[in-house]
């Protein structure tokens, strides 16, 4: 080992030859992930052939992707966006409202995500929060689950104050942004 470098009392360490790794895992801000189901934690049933929630795949997610974000995970609900109610996105901006963390990443189903975007926020200010979701399960192995994870996660720690939709590597705020049903994807609202 050589001797100190002057990133190490930033959390850095610098072994012989080698570039500066992470030591700290908590050289961002602490991330508040808030899980309420959708396609992304979606499990198919061989026997029957139907989908269904078990539980979140959200940790499995960050693990296979060697996140080291620090993140606080809740889950809220295990729903499909089609059976959401005002009263689940009551519970989901309450939940926002009360968290300690100003970084936000809510798991959504891709069918009602504008609407609970549009209640999130018309109510809060002063919070960075990405909605994301996927078209295919991640159980299915070929899901965009995990890539929409990792940018909603990127993000959310970049992004300023103001709730936005992130799918497919791109975000747009909550006022500008629709689903294309047709093609598969989010895009800008048009006037």
């Amino acid at each position: 080992m050589i001797p100190a470098h002057p990133a190490a009392s930033r959390g850095l360490e610098r072994e012989e030859g080698l570039a500066p790794r992470y030591t700290d895992r908590r050289m961002s801000e602490r991330i508040q992930i808030f899980v309420t189901g959708g396609t992304f934690d979606k499990e198919y049933n061989e026997l029957t052939g139907e989908l269904f929630f078990k539980e979140t795949h959200v940790p499995d997610m960050l693990g296979l992707g060697r996140s080291l974000l620090d993140v606080d995970i809740e889950t809220l609900m295990m729903i499909d966006s089609l059976q959401m109610t005002d009263d689940h996105r009551r519970l989901i901006l309450d939940h926002c409202t009360a968290s300690p963390h100003t970084r936000i990443v809510i798991t959504h189903g891709t069918d009602t995500m504008e609407q609970t975007a549009a209640v999130l926020g018309e109510a809060i200010a002063g919070r960075t929060i990405v909605l994301t979701g996927a078209m295919v399960p991640y159980k299915f192995g070929s899901s965009d689950g995990m890539f929409n994870l990792g940018t909603a996660l990127a993000f959310a720690q970049t992004l300023p104050p103001g709730v936005y939709i992130s799918m497919n590597g791109r975000y747009f705020p909550w006022y500008g942004v629709r689903k294309n049903r047709e093609r598969g994807v989010f895009e800008p609202k048009k006037p």
